[in-house]
């Protein structure tokens, strides 16, 4: 049976992996299919503005997310870059959060998105390596 430090490892890269996966199938989603993207979230585009807007948020950030998941998933001898992918990963359904104060959670696919963004990113840190060193 394997050392539980390397198993921890192996389950945080594979979930990295799977994370690096699902940011850039949704981020390709949304370069192929903006209007249908957008609609799905609750977003109606106008104008160059609102476009540019949603490819900066919906591809540019959702690949550089996917870029450092996959960076994290090759390099587990550095914690910090799968936190960091955790952090952004967790960044949203927090966003979404403080939103809910002035409107409420979001509904149907959108809350499952953000519940699969809250249990991944949560798994993420649970499993980081253990040690004192906070930055290793």
């Amino acid at each position: 049976m394997a050392h539980p430090a390397r198993r921890r490892a192996h389950w945080r890269s594979q979930l990295l992996g799977v994370c690096a996966t699902a940011h850039s199938l949704a981020a390709l989603a949304a370069l192929l299919n903006p209007d249908r993207v957008a609609e799905a979230m609750g977003l109606f585009l106008v104008g160059v503005n609102g476009y540019s807007q949603f490819y900066a948020i919906y591809v540019g950030v959702r690949l550089a997310t996917a870029g450092l998941a996959l960076l994290a998933s090759r390099r587990g001898d550095q914690p910090i870059l799968g936190d960091l992918a955790a952090l952004f990963i967790l960044a949203q359904p927090l966003g979404r959060f403080v939103a809910a104060f002035a409107i409420g959670l979001p509904k149907g696919s959108l809350f499952l998105v953000c519940v699969a963004e809250v249990l991944a990113g949560l798994a993420l840190l649970a499993l980081r390596p253990r040690g004192n060193a906070l930055f290793r």
